[in-house]
């Protein structure tokens, strides 16, 4: 029998006063669904099947906590603390703690831990010692210390967790990614095999987690990537580890997970289109769909060649030239065809100013690449605030894998991030976390593009401090927090691979600590709140907005223009979210051309947007051409539902001997549109003289060979309907308008003279005229409806036929490419088609109906 001395008696008299003073103040977690991951003594709350999460408490202990653990007895928390030495912590749900000492704990820092079905507390440091402490507190040696143990072999692991459906303890080791058991009753080690997806890789796993179908989710500390293994319990020595991503979660210098084993974690069937899992994505959309069935992998991220474009509306007319140009000769940059570099050919002659060169940052064969290709979008130089430009693409199996755009400008940071403007352009912003880079957390985005092709983006800056002696970074989600009229050395870096984006970022802070010693870090969190995607239709925004930390309301300040022309008006508004995780909503903004917007709670860092239309801009490059008057002015015309407006009417008058011209860009990247659909052209206009108008094709990369047409403008206005079968070309072909990027007015001078020329354009839209006559009982007969329009999920497409046949139903996206098609049967009278959203991007779609008879095509908008 152990004997009891009046000293002990004493501790346990008062353990027991604190832990009944305490207990009004605390309650228990009682097995939720959130993991809680610690960092030093922060506690955050992450949602496993997101991987989003949010700072749930602050500061709650003097001393750091670690390996902590979840305590099936009583529903609790529990940790090890740095100080005061030999203690260990209980921890509530309200965050309250109360801490123990046990005298016969070595001293030091413990790390690794977690809590056995019946209570005991299992955790250690390095080495093969671990300690057990009794935590039951229905056990008679409650809170007393145990023994120490001995596992069969050293293992390098970070956190273990006990698995509910066999009771052993699991860990993955660091380096070698080692998938280990341990028997917590006999202290043997199994070693079960490398964890495929985790290969090749070298990061700390200082979280893990079980469900309660014995699912192991392993954390990596660096860059907050949650994976999974599948079914652990019935893995042996020999079997094949079932491992792919799970999530894309918050990164930490100092990691620990606890979660209650026998909780579920929702999980997301990869070819039902639903969201099963409630993160909003939807099966290859969510990242533990990767590899699944007809889900890609990775698939190539964008070339820095078209990249750099900046946040704002400063300098938008600039760069609407520079996408004019490009369209006009169908620019497109050829990764296979473009200069290789090699270390050899990327040493050049050291700047005398400040001894180095952009390149110098720029990193090669950190990524085992096949081959690098020089990439430098040099057009930016003058458009934008940058003073130098230097890009390279990263390239395996002759496809693009990475991109790092490096960028000096000398009035303050860059004014471009891909996730401020991309959103509101077809992307969508998967997740925004941090990624742990030397120690320092930087944020790090993942963008889903148009294409469907998923980019790791990371931005960071580097200024010199300290008389030019050290560098200073810094990397902020809101441009406004870089200082002010500063040189910066600022760096884009974006991937396939989560992986090969730490890779990349680490170099190249590498490289600008080996030319000048960085002395400080000043790096921002990213926003709590923010945008996944939206698009502007008809005077308003669509969001889907993403609420990380169950925030009830945020506020919306905007900046905008009505046109190209006009000031900038700014207004302010509140959005309810309702502490709900995903909000889909509409924002009235009126008609504009751009948006600049912020969302924020007014706590934590907010989030910025900016969004363009396809512009108006002016064409003046010739030599003696001025002009003298360029207005953008609002439609008044309501379009007709089945038009494809131009927004926005133009008045130019300019002086010249050659020519001027206006142009509008039916995309704000000057992407193609497939307007297949339309065959003719509608304006109201006057001027003076002949106005020549060509339809920009991105197939056609000869300017003369476009197909142009020709009108007369008098002084006043008139109504034209141009049929497209008046557009001709030097090719000698009928027009296809399947791929149109721009539409340009030209005017010249006669004979070379300079004189003034004036063109005001009004109410732009592509139309389809139908020739009226005496059937138009059917054409009402093959009228065609969607319920409802914009749809969501799905949506009901009505029609009437006069016959019953074999049809054909085709769905195409507004770039032209088939969507579905699809056979059905019709019947004499109303038929209905149900149509489902099966993982479609948001935006505008065509449905067509091929038949006997002349069914008209309609526009679908998908939310």
């Amino acid at each position: 029998m152990k004997k009891i001395t009046f000293k002990s008696l004493i501790l346990r008299f008062t353990l027991l006063v604190i832990t009944f003073t305490n207990y009004a103040q605390t309650t228990p977690f009682n097995c939720d669904y959130s993991a809680y991951l610690f960092q030093y003594n922060d506690v955050y709350a992450v949602d496993l099947a997101s991987g989003n999460s949010y700072l749930a408490a602050s500061d709650i202990t003097s001393g750091n906590i670690n390996a902590t653990a979840y305590n099936p007895t009583d529903g609790y928390i529990w940790g090890y603390l740095s100080a005061p030495s030999k203690s260990i912590v209980r921890i509530g749900k309200n965050f309250q703690t109360t801490t123990f000492t046990l005298p016969e704990l070595t001293t030091g820092n413990k790390y690794v831990g977690d809590i056995s079905p019946d209570g005991i507390y299992y955790f250690k440091a390095g080495g093969t010692a671990y300690y057990k402490v009794d935590l039951n507190p229905d056990s008679p040696t409650y809170l007393q210390y145990l023994s120490s143990e001995t596992l069969s072999q050293n293992i390098s692991i970070h956190d273990w967790a006990f698995n509910a459906v066999d009771g052993n303890l699991y860990a993955v080791a660091k380096n070698s990614n080692i998938l280990y058991r341990i028997n917590p009753t006999t202290s043997v080690v199994e070693i079960l095999g490398e964890v495929p997806v985790l290969s090749g890789l070298n990061y700390t796993y200082g979280a893990v987690y079980f469900d309660a179908d014995g699912r192991f989710y392993v954390s990596a500390n660096q860059t907050g990537t949650i994976y999974v293994i599948q079914s652990v319990q019935d893995l042996s020595p020999t079997s094949t580890i079932d491992s792919n991503l799970f999530a894309f979660g918050p990164s930490s210098a100092s990691n620990d997970g606890a979660r209650c084993p026998t909780a579920p974690v929702a999980q997301e069937i990869c070819d039902n289109g639903i969201d099963d899992d409630g993160d909003g994505l939807i099966d290859c959309e969510d990242p533990s769909c990767s590899g699944f069935g007809n889900c890609a992998v990775v698939t190539a991220p964008s070339t820095a060649k078209d990249g750099g474009l900046e946040s704002n509306g400063r300098l938008s007319e600039a760069i609407n030239k520079r996408n004019f140009n490009r369209a006009k000769k169908s620019y497109k940059f050829n990764q296979l065809t473009a200069k290789r570099v090699t270390k050899e050919t990327q040493q050049t002659q050291r700047n005398s100013t400040t001894g180095f060169q952009l390149q110098d940052f720029v990193p090669l064969t950190t990524i085992n690449e096949d081959y690098v290709v020089d990439s430098t979008p040099s057009d930016l130089v003058n458009i934008t605030n940058a003073t130098e430009v230097y890009s390279i693409d990263y390239m395996r199996n002759d496809a693009s894998i990475a991109s790092v755009l490096a960028i000096k400008t000398e009035n303050g940071v860059y004014e471009h991030t891909k996730y401020i403007c991309d959103r509101l352009l077809g992307a969508e912003l998967i997740t925004v976390s941090t990624i742990e880079i030397n120690d320092q957390p930087f944020i790090k985005a993942i963008i889903k593009n148009a294409d469907g092709s998923f980019e790791y983006v990371l931005s960071l800056s580097a200024k010199a401090e300290n008389n030019d002696t050290n560098f200073a970074i810094e990397s902020h989600w809101n441009l406004d927090l870089y200082q002010e009229n500063e040189t910066f050395y600022n760096f884009q870096i974006w991937s396939d691979s989560i992986d090969d984006l730490y890779s990349l970022a680490q170099e190249v802070l590498y490289l600008l600590n080996t030319e000048k010693t960085i002395s400080s870090y000043q790096l921002s969190a990213p926003p709590t709140v923010f945008v996944r995607k939206g698009k502007y239709i008809n005077g308003a925004l669509d969001l889907q907005i993403i609420n990380t930390n169950a925030t009830n309301d945020v506020t919306y300040d905007s900046g905008y223009r009505v046109s190209e022309t006009s000031d900038f008006n700014y207004s302010s508004s509140n959005i309810s979210l309702n502490q709900n995780y995903i909000t889909d909503i509409t924002v009235p903004t009126g008609h504009l051309f751009d948006v600049g917007f912020r969302i924020g709670d007014g706590v934590n860092i907010p989030d910025d947007l900016f969004m363009s239309d396809g512009p108006w801009g002016v064409d003046d490059s010739q030599t003696n051409t001025t002009v003298n008057d360029y207005i953008v002015s609002q439609n008044d015309y309501t379009f007709d539902n089945v038009d494809f407006p131009i927004e926005r009417n133009v008045k130019l008058q300019a002086t010249t001997d050659t020519y001027f011209a206006a142009y509008r860009a039916l995309t704000p990247r000057f992407k193609p549109v497939n307007l297949i659909e339309y065959n003719n052209l509608k304006l109201q206009a006057k001027g003076t003289g002949k106005l020549e108008i060509t339809f920009v094709k991105k197939s056609i990369s000869n300017w003369e060979e476009q197909y142009k047409t020709t009108i007369i403008l008098t002084d006043n206005f008139q109504d034209f309907s141009i049929p497209f079968s008046s557009f001709t070309s030097t090719i000698g072909t009928d027009l296809i308008l399947d791929d149109i990027v721009t539409i340009v007015f030209t005017m010249e001078a006669e004979n070379g003279q300079i004189e003034t020329k004036e063109m005001n354009l009004y109410d732009l839209r592509f139309s389809n005229n139908e020739a009226l006559n005496v059937n138009t009982f059917e054409k009402e007969l093959n009228s065609i409806k969607a319920t409802p329009n914009p749809m969501s999920s799905s949506t009901n497409i009505e029609f009437t036929s006069n016959t019953s046949e074999k049809i054909k139903f085709i769905v195409y996206d507004q770039l032209g490419r088939l969507i579905e098609i699809n056979n059905h049967m019709t019947k004499i009278g109303l038929n209905k088609i149900t149509f489902i959203n099966n993982n479609l991007n948001s935006g505008l779609y065509f449905f067509k109906i091929v038949g006997t008879q002349n069914y008209k095509t309609i526009k679908l908008i998908i939310n």
